[in-house]
């Protein structure tokens, strides 16, 4: 037996062992090259789950949801697992998941966004981009502008994205899931949904896939922090700041200036008509019936106006009450109405449509009609932000998602 190292020479000065050392040693290299290959695809959206950012300063606002249905999930729910970077594509729904082979491969490790679909009770997992094009498919009409839609885009991918970045799961009852497709955070429509249109209507589905594909990876920034995009329908010719809705007062949801609303918008007004009767016991107002009618202390008085030219404030009888109440309590679109009151009926007509914070979506396709570019649009919803790619908020924080 020779000794390790040593070598037989031959005639020709070689070894015999030469040869079988140099397989082995290239099959080491070949076996090395497939184990560091399997790693690194595994590793291609391991990172963006693991290692939630902090809670500090933690200022989250709910998406309004006057008409989600918030349903319990069932215990026995399934995943529905999509085309997504570092994942396995369930075989069941293979056939509807074939990706478009044209499609644009966005250029950076997305994080993976896990939506419970209320209607069949499961989980979809989905990678972040494929996830804005069932946002936007679902929150703004596909025959709007190229930049309304681009800047809807944004919205919708800084919106998930400061979810994740805070793992903030409000509104949330699954803990497996990091959103809802309802109102309560954004609507969105299924993989299944979004294939779906890409069949039934090229058109439509080219031009969101073309938004999501020139945005990608942009976000939306304030500070060091992705934003808390709001958005909503349509403006009663300005937006309105946060603190008058929700209890934040954040600097870049300020009231700004919509006047492309009341021109694009079919939500631009809206007259509602009831009985006085029924108008005080919505409203939760005790009346004597036989006043009910003509009683001048019973007549509703706006005691106060919001900056984005909103009922902040009204008195209604005995009772106090915003404008945000006194929307929802009689189901009117926009906090923003005056009313004329004849015999024993009253006429209420809203401006706008929607809680007034953020971007109007409507202002934005006007904005778009008008030649404005999606950084313009959104610089102009969105007070003293920036625009700025996913990948270099991570790597300038060292934060993951």
């Amino acid at each position: 037996m020779q000794a390790f190292g040593t070598r037989e020479m031959t005639r020709k000065g070689r070894s015999h062992d030469e040869p079988n050392l140099w397989l082995a040693f290239s099959g080491g290299v070949i076996l090395a090259a497939i184990i560091w290959l399997a790693l690194h695809k595994e590793g291609q959206g391991a990172g963006w789950k693991e290692g939630i950012a902090e809670q500090a300063n933690r200022s989250t606002i709910k998406q309004e949801h006057s008409d989600s249905d918030e349903t319990q999930p069932s215990k026995n729910m399934t995943y529905m697992v999509g085309v997504q970077s570092g994942e396995k594509v369930d075989k069941k729904l293979q056939s509807n998941l074939d990706s478009d082979k044209t499609n644009h491969q966005e250029e950076y490790n997305q994080p993976i966004v896990r939506v419970y679909i209320t209607e069949t009770k499961s989980i979809e997992k989905v990678a972040l981009e494929d996830y804005v094009r069932g946002v936007v498919t679902a929150e703004m009409p596909l025959d709007f502008g190229k930049a309304a839609l681009e800047a809807q885009a944004m919205a919708a991918r800084t919106y998930i994205i400061r979810r994740l970045w805070l793992d903030d799961r409000t509104g949330v009852y699954v803990k497996v899931a990091d959103v809802t497709d309802t109102q309560a955070h954004q609507v969105y429509r299924s993989l299944k949904q979004v294939k779906q249109l890409q069949e039934n209507d090229e058109v439509s589905w080219r031009k969101v896939d073309d938004a999501v594909r020139e945005t990608s990876g942009d976000i939306i920034i304030f500070g060091d922090q992705p934003i808390e995009a709001l958005y909503f329908s349509t403006s009663n010719g300005y937006t309105e700041n946060s603190e008058e809705v929700f209890s934040s007062v954040l600097p870049y949801l300020r009231s700004v200036a919509s006047p492309w609303d009341k021109e694009a918008s079919p939500r631009a007004q809206e007259k509602v008509e009831m009985r006085l009767d029924d108008f005080y016991d919505r409203l939760g107002v005790k009346a004597v019936p036989a006043a009910r009618n003509i009683s001048i202390e019973l007549a509703p008085r706006i005691i106060e106006w919001t900056k984005g030219r909103r009922v902040k404030e009204l008195v209604v009888g005995n009772k106090r009450l915003s404008g945000e109440e006194v929307r929802h309590l009689l189901g009117l679109r926009s906090s923003s109405f005056d009313w004329v009151i004849s015999k024993n009926r009253i006429t209420l007509t809203t401006y706008g449509s929607g809680h007034g914070v953020g971007m109007s979506q409507w202002g934005a396709e006007g904005m778009a009609r008008a030649g404005k570019t999606a950084e313009q649009i959104v610089q102009h919803y969105y007070s003293g932000t920036r625009i700025e790619k996913v990948s270099k908020l991570v790597n300038s924080t060292g934060k993951r998602l």
